[in-house]
């Protein structure tokens, strides 16, 4: 077998969709000669197209000079006939994320390309071992999860089956880093690493929607300004596409028999029988218009009526004095006693509780009570938390209040939880 981390290699990709043609484009910037293939011929040619154009695009951004570029071109070739890839070293399929059709796949496969040929497996969240279940000789089968887009996504998972061999591993890996990429070896679990914490961003991200808590946009804003994550769960679904992530939600479920924490919400699987996948289709959780994001409209912030006084909840002293700190450069008027004054707005800070639980439990009056996540970071944003009795009154001073800080805030309904505390706590 060759050295994979220096040698001459010819790389077979099936599959040529986002995946597949992600990856041919950094093999191929590589100095690795690709061979990728699709069952829609045309596909196949609209791929090319694209690497093709994002050659161009490196070479006009000066990440590639213009000889680079053509040397890039020239190791990418095409082919509509799976017998052609009889001379590759390693194939990656990138198809559709179905255990049954990857095993039929992989059986063809070793009927098709060199004995010592590496056969990977780009799945998100099916077992390696069950992939490889279908060829002869297992311990040439490994997986190379790749994420999403390709070039820009530097971490691969490597994934060995129960009889995968170390030397397979080894070689995938020392390919991996001549990509530029990072790989990453994980056990053969469902989900593997990164998909596993995903599962907890989405299914909680969506469960906070199933119940009314907070609308998309706030979910992933919150998300993105309190917990510092790039993207909210929406945004990621979206870019990903529902016809992907809906799969694998339910896949990981089933092979965690059941695992209540994992479990999906019917809006997931209506909104993907409904065809609203995402980027690819110009509407998931959002509206894509040439490609871009339409914002949706924001609640316009509303005026302080009168001179609201606060007094701050000491049931967890170091959360609510962060609160303090903040409502101090609001140079509003503060209780200092152990009870808010009559017609004070009390804040609390409940933390993975609701403020209903919270009024009751320290015997407040829900009508002026207000919760505050002080758990996370609040230089960006500040989430609130209202409750059913809560006054307008109360809520909009509060949001102006906080909003005169300089920072955005989130109102939410009453919930087991503020978001990103939900969604956190899903995740580990």
């Amino acid at each position: 077998m060759k050295n994979f981390a220096s040698d001459s290699l010819t790389l077979g990709i099936i599959g040529a969709g986002i995946m597949g043609r992600g990856i041919a484009q950094i093999a191929a910037a590589a100095g690795i000669n690709v061979l990728i293939t699709d069952a829609d011929t045309v596909v196949m040619e609209e791929a090319l197209q694209f690497v093709h154009k994002m050659i161009d695009r490196a070479v006009e951004k000066g990440r590639m000079s213009a000889e680079e570029a053509a040397r890039a071109k020239a190791c990418l070739k095409s082919t509509s006939n799976l017998a052609d890839l009889g001379r590759v070293d390693m194939v990656i399929e990138a198809v559709v994320e179905n255990l049954e059709v990857k095993q039929s796949l992989f059986s063809e496969l070793e009927r098709t390309v060199p004995e010592d040929c590496i056969l990977a497996t780009n799945t998100s969240s099916l077992s390696v071992t069950a992939v490889a279940t279908a060829c002869k000789r297992q311990e040439r089968v490994v997986g190379c999860h790749f994420f999403n887009p390709v070039p820009l996504m530097k971490l691969v998972e490597i994934i060995a089956g129960v009889k995968t061999e170390r030397g397979i591993v080894d070689q995938v890996m020392a390919m991996i880093k001549r990509l530029g990429h990072t790989p990453v070896e994980v056990m053969d679990a469902p989900g593997f690493l990164v998909n596993h914490l995903g599962r907890g961003l989405n299914t909680e991200g969506l469960r906070i929607l199933f119940e009314g808590a907070a609308a998309v946009h706030e979910i992933d804003a919150v998300m993105r300004d309190c917990v510092g994550l790039r993207m909210g769960p929406f945004e990621l679904m979206d870019l990903t596409g529902l016809d992907v992530t809906c799969p694998a939600n339910e896949q990981i479920h089933n092979q965690y028999y059941q695992e209540p924490r994992m479990r999906p919400t019917p809006v997931l699987r209506q909104r993907y029988v409904a065809g609203l996948l995402g980027r690819k289709t110009g509407r998931g959780f959002y509206t894509y218009r040439d490609g871009n994001k339409v914002e949706p409209d924001q609640h316009e912030i509303p005026s302080v009526t009168g001179s609201p006084r606060f007094w701050i909840s000491r049931a967890i002293p170091e959360v609510g004095e962060r609160v303090t700190d903040l409502l101090k450069t609001a140079q509003v008027t503060l209780d200092d006693g152990d009870r808010p004054g009559p017609d004070s707005i009390a804040i609390v800070t409940p933390l993975g509780g609701d403020v209903s639980t919270a009024c009751v439990n320290e015997g407040l009056d829900p009508v002026r009570t207000l919760g505050v996540d002080a758990l996370f970071m609040m230089e960006k944003r500040v989430c609130l938390m209202s409750n059913p009795a809560a006054s307008r009154t109360a809520i909009d001073n509060t949001w102006a209040v906080f909003a005169g800080t300089g920072r955005a805030v989130t109102v939410i309904r009453d919930s087991a939880g503020f978001i990103a505390q939900r969604i956190v706590a899903n995740i580990i």
